[in-house]
């Protein structure tokens, strides 16, 4: 037998060992990413129906993709016969090492994912977060940014806004304002009551319903304390705070009803 009938009998061998596995893994590895690209054109249309970010989709759906590409291409391997356990063991000790180097930064994207998935604040809401209030502006991957009142820009991790709590003031369409006034103990508390109620009336954005009232809140040192309660749309909540304040004290001055000051009375005994 001469060599080059030697090596044909060698490749007729390989042929029949493992001609049927290479076929059979390609066809899998055919089959398999047609079934992941339908999977993937499917995903984007629920994500799109259950209204998920949409800075959010392309990502979820690449982390899926390239998932699934690794679980074919690694059944598509072990099909032909290669052995796939020290390879599997070396790419989970290399995502460990990587895992515990940036484990704050997974921390704070895995807080991102959260966030977009469940929408606990969207942009443009105005939220108070950990001693920080102001709207946010921007709901990026690792971090949050909001702008406060005064102009500054707060960067909050999303690790540390996702595991907290928060106060989302933009988050209801209504909203209730609550305000104290205090009156002299000489004063009519029903005379104040009518005054702050016909201050109420006079502007358009408070709400009907619920409706507005005023109670005795407590009777200070100094002062007998009213409560106003009366609910405004979400946007309108700041104006007609402040308009209230003003307005009222306008009118409690109006009609001679005093806002005391604290006072101490000292008895000098001889």
């Amino acid at each position: 037998m001469n060599e080059v009938d030697k090596y044909l009998d060698i490749l007729k061998t390989m042929l029949v060992e493992y001609g049927p596995k290479v076929l059979g893994a390609v066809l899998v590895l055919i089959i398999g990413l047609k079934i992941i690209s339908k999977a993937s054109k499917t995903l984007i249309k629920i994500f799109n129906n259950r209204n998920i970010e949409p800075t959010l989709i392309p990502f979820l759906n690449s982390v899926i993709n390239i998932g699934l590409k690794i679980l074919l291409l690694i059944s598509v391997m072990s099909m032909i016969g290669i052995e796939m356990t020290s390879f599997i063991a070396l790419l989970g000790a290399a995502g460990l090492a990587i895992g515990m180097a940036l484990s704050g930064t997974l921390q704070n994207f895995a807080g991102g994912v959260i966030i977009l998935l469940f929408k606990p604040y969207k942009v443009d809401d105005f939220i108070e977060f950990n001693g920080f209030m102001g709207t946010v502006k921007e709901i990026q991957i690792f971090s949050t940014n909001i702008l406060t009142v005064d102009n500054k820009r707060v960067i909050i991790p999303n690790n540390n806004i996702s595991s907290s709590s928060l106060i989302n003031y933009s988050s209801e369409d209504k909203r209730r304002v609550d305000i104290t006034f205090g009156i002299s103990y000489t004063n009519s508390i029903d005379e104040a009551r009518k005054v702050i109620l016909e201050e109420v009336n006079k502007l358009p954005e408070v709400l009907n319903e619920p409706e507005a009232f005023v109670v005795v809140s407590s009777l200070g040192d100094s002062s007998v304390n009213l409560g106003l309660r009366v609910w405004v749309n979400t946007e309108h909540y700041w104006p007609i705070y402040y308009k209230l304040i003003e307005n009222i004290k306008k009118a409690f001055d109006a009609n001679h009803i005093n806002i005391p000051f604290p006072q101490q009375v000292i008895h000098i005994s001889k």
